[in-house]
């Protein structure tokens, strides 16, 4: 619910702060003392475009609109709030402000934070909805009338496996087309790819091969030069005085030495034993290398044929050679795909029907249950419009069919709702062919008959009973009040029927060039719905038809609603 609405330096308001409460809160007071301003400051709070009434008071730096909401935790607006890491520190209060400078440009926040308007309007939307004279939204948008049919009729979860089933067909059929265009480009390569797996494999090339042999190569084009030098080296490590023979003479004589004398030269004997056995392994190492040079005198000539046969391939494919081998495995798997393919298309297209197939029949049973709910909601809403002075007007959920091919997540259907307000006109949307005071009665019928499937937001109705009065105006304070039992509800209205039906009022009244808010005690509240039954001048009778109204809006708030009874015809004789 809307907690709070606090509005600074605003066209004509420099300072107004109001409380809301539960239920009805109506807004009453002369033409042009401000209630619609009141309700533009809080569309700019929640992220609607500010318009020239919403604009700052003339002389003010800056303006501001805050308003504050209390919401449950699985309230739409909290998963906006979560995804985009705007929690406050209380987790159930939402609150948003708008700041208006004098240049005209404005910033939006959420919880304190700065946040883009797009943002803001789509947290504000899900909070309040509003229905005035030019400003109609949320009903009246069409995209929200196949989840508010589905939601009245209850469909909500088989609506979201229709969405999942059609999520898994479209998945069903990117697998297949892919596998398809895969198939069709490997086809079309056929010859080329067989001539490569037969190249490629014919080389057999290794991953590290080429740094391998480079390294090779190397030490080959200086077999000479290195042979001698490893030569040398052995002269070192085994020739006449080389390590090896100064080693084992010296381990000969610790191993003469008495038992008493070894013990004490234990450790320098295994260090010489170990240094004995590193110089034997390292001369076996150097006589390796000097018979690996001398036993392929060709060896030079293969190892750069290799590398040349190598790289040539790889340059011819356009890679290094370390990703020959890659390469070779791709085109085989190409390959493997057309030989394999017929087996993979049929399991493709055998998932993309059975998909279909599960998809379709499970959207046709949400179809069903659609048409049986447009049905009913046609007959609800048929019921509201006669009360309303809208006893000409007829209106339906209409469900236009879509081509299978054509069928989304959203199943079968599209889901409009239209109206024709003259007896024999054509049906046509909503929005477009009603009146300003027809489309804000529209809404209220439509909300009463969706009142346990529209989303949980603020309702709010600027003079939603301009040109009614006596039984048509009694039967929109009647479906109000009915309409707050579940839904917080703001009103601006000059009905004192509606207003007295509310359970807060407010007084909105000019003093020079600003606007005052008051909210009225009982008393007060019988003098203001006296002022706007008579006039300027108040009389005893008026305030003792204001009480009436009170006591009346008393009564049938404790009534169940299908007890009320409606009279329209003696109400408009009176």
């Amino acid at each position: 619910m809307l907690a709070s609405l606090t509005v600074r330096d605003i066209v004509l308001i420099e300072k107004a702060e109001l409380q809301f409460a539960p239920g009805l809160n109506v807004l009453t007071g002369e033409t042009g003392a401000g209630k619609s301003i009141l309700l533009d400051a809080l569309g700019l709070a929640s992220g609607e475009r500010g318009t020239g009434r919403a604009g700052l008071r003339p002389g003010a730096a800056q303006g501001s609109s805050i308003a504050i909401f209390e919401t449950p935790a699985d309230h739409p607006a909290q998963s906006l709030m979560r995804e985009n890491g705007l929690v406050g520190d209380a987790p159930n209060e939402v609150i948003l402000r708008r700041v208006v400078s004098a240049d005209g440009r404005t910033r939006a926040f959420v919880n304190d934070q700065p946040v883009g308007i797009a943002l803001a309007r789509e947290i504000g939307a899900s909070l309040l909805e509003v229905h005035g004279q030019a400003d109609d939204r949320g009903l009246f948008d069409s995209a929200t009338h196949r989840v508010l049919l589905d939601s009245y009729a209850g469909n909500a979860t088989l609506a979201e496996r229709v969405a999942a089933l059609y999520a898994a067909h479209a998945a069903a059929q990117t697998r297949r087309d892919e596998l398809l265009r895969a198939r069709e480009s490997a086809a079309q390569e056929s010859d080329y790819l067989n001539h490569a797996v037969r190249e490629l494999s014919q080389l057999g090339a290794e991953e590290g091969e080429e740094e391998r042999l480079a390294g090779e190569r190397a030490l080959l084009m200086n077999a000479g030069r290195i042979a001698e030098e490893i030569d040398a080296a052995l002269g070192f490590v085994s020739g006449d005085g080389g390590a090896e023979l100064n080693l084992g003479s010296a381990l000969r004589r610790i191993s003469r030495l008495s038992p008493e004398a070894r013990q004490a030269a234990n450790a320098a004997e295994a260090a010489l034993e170990a240094a004995f056995a590193h110089t034997e392994e390292a001369r076996r190492e150097l006589e390796a290398v000097v018979a690996r040079l001398d036993a392929e005198p060709r060896r030079l000539e293969t190892v750069e044929e290799r590398l040349f046969t190598l790289r040539s391939t790889a340059r011819k494919y356009n890679v290094t050679t370390e990703k020959l081998p890659a390469l070779q495995a791709d085109f085989e798997a190409k390959l493997g795909l057309l030989e394999s393919g017929e087996a993979g298309m049929a399991a493709a297209e055998k998932s993309v029907a059975e998909t279909r197939d599960l998809f379709l029949d499970t959207a046709r049973l949400l179809s069903r249950a659609r048409e049986t709910a447009a049905q009913r909601l046609d007959q609800a809403v048929a019921k509201e419009l006669g009360p309303l002075k809208l006893g000409a007007a007829r209106f339906r959920a209409a469900l236009l069919r879509l081509p299978e091919t054509e069928a989304g997540p959203g199943g079968l259907e599209r889901v409009t709702f239209e109206v024709a307000t003259v007896e024999g006109a054509t049906f046509g949307p909503l929005a477009k062919i009603a009146s300003g005071g027809e489309l804000s009665r529209f809404a209220l019928a439509l909300k009463v008959a969706l009142s346990e499937a529209s989303p949980p937001a603020v309702l709010v109705f600027d003079e939603i009973d301009r040109g009614v009065g006596g039984a048509v105006a009694d039967a929109v304070g009647e479906r109000l009040q009915r309409l707050s039992a579940t839904t917080q509800v703001l009103l601006v209205t000059h009905s004192p029927q509606v207003a007295a039906r509310g359970n807060t009022h407010f007084r909105i009244s000019r003093k020079g060039d600003l606007t005052r808010v008051e909210q009225l005690s009982e008393d007060e509240r019988i003098e203001e719905i006296a002022r706007m039954l008579s006039g300027a001048a108040i009389t005893d009778e008026a305030r003792a038809a204001a009480r009436r109204l009170l006591a009346e809006a008393v009564e049938a708030a404790s009534t169940p609603p299908s007890t009320v009874k409606l009279k329209p015809k003696k109400r408009e004789k009176a």
